[in-house]
């Protein structure tokens, strides 16, 4: 076990910053990180490789070669990018106990972590703009949605993550620390590590819930809006049959953001309103809000979309009958 003694101090005349942090695994269940760390290696494997497989079906089969995946494959690679962010601390605590992370690691780590919730985020507002086409206007939509626009969108979304996240490690390397360097989790979290400063802070509360609300929150409502037109296009149609083929489409979708804004928008309010809630809550949130997305996502993708379950098939029928 590591202590707070093992951080050493800069000191420059009042002003103090720890060279590192000592990270958190699971409250009170210690003892059991070595069991604990089998279901996390699981959900970890499950990400990496159904992320991969899906990248690897869309590039591999021209018929998917549409808006609609080119948008999955950027979730894909966005959930790879997350899960790869947390896997070695996280595996780290629980395997080895490895509590200590460097100041600016920590700072790197946290930026890529919000930057990809950022960027999944934008990601699934760009694929419910995709369904509400696709539906409200299925005649305009391969012109509407070009491969250029496709790439606009896609570029549009990492400037607006990378820049709008930009000041947020700065803001907090101008701050004193107190003596006190031990984390909540597993990972790095923006107001988990502002909250170890004995400075006036509230530069940085302001900096961030305006950077929260005017990316993710936004996203949220435009999403939502995005789905009253698609429910006032559907009621519109002629038939059951036509109205509940139109609503299926967008089942896997509704499922992603469910899975990703829930536990992402809980976590944001119990760090910044829940100080009475026993740390294990906030700590199983945070599990829920960045590895169960990366592990899931593919796995509902694959069940519900019936061409990348075919493509799958193929590749693998291909893969069969070359091998004998």
């Amino acid at each position: 076990m590591e202590h707070d003694s093992h951080t050493t101090w800069e000191f420059n005349g009042s002003f103090y910053q720890p060279s590192a942090f000592l990270m958190m695994g699971i409250p009170g269940l210690e003892a059991f990180h070595h069991w604990i760390s089998i279901p996390f290696c699981v959900l970890y494997l499950i990400a990496l490789l159904g992320n991969c497989i899906i990248l690897f079906v869309i590039k591999k089969t021209q018929s998917l070669h549409e808006p609609m995946y080119y948008f999955l494959s950027m979730l894909a690679v966005t959930d790879l990018g997350l899960a790869l962010c947390t896997l070695p601390t996280t595996l780290g605590i629980f395997w080895f106990n490895i509590r200590r992370i460097g100041f600016d690691a920590c700072l790197t780590q946290m930026y890529f972590i919000h930057i990809l919730s950022f960027i999944e985020s934008s990601v699934l507002l760009a694929m419910a703009f995709d369904r509400f086409i696709a539906i409200s206007h299925p005649l305009r939509y391969p012109s509407i949605l070009t491969k250029t626009t496709v790439t606009k969108i896609g570029l549009t979304i990492i400037l607006r993550g990378t820049v709008s996240l930009l000041p947020i490690p700065f803001l907090l390397k101008r701050l004193t620390y107190c003596g006190k360097t031990e984390l909540s989790h597993s990972f790095c979290f923006h107001p988990d590590i502002m909250n170890l400063a004995c400075a006036d802070i509230k530069v940085n509360i302001f900096y961030g819930m305006i950077a929260l609300f005017s990316t993710v929150g936004m996203d949220f409502i435009c999403i939502v809006l995005s789905y009253i037109l698609i429910i006032k296009t559907v009621i519109s149609l002629a038939t059951k049959e036509e109205c509940l083929k139109a609503l299926n489409t967008c089942v896997s979708h509704i499922c992603a953001v469910l899975i990703f804004f829930i536990p992402m928008i809980g976590l944001s309010m119990i760090h910044r309103f829940g100080k009475n809630f026993p740390p294990l809550v906030s700590t199983l949130v945070a599990y829920t809000y960045l590895i169960i997305p990366p592990a899931l996502n593919p796995i509902i993708y694959s069940i519900k979309s019936s061409h990348i379950r075919e493509a799958l098939f193929r590749a693998l029928r291909r893969k069969y009958e070359s091998d004998w």
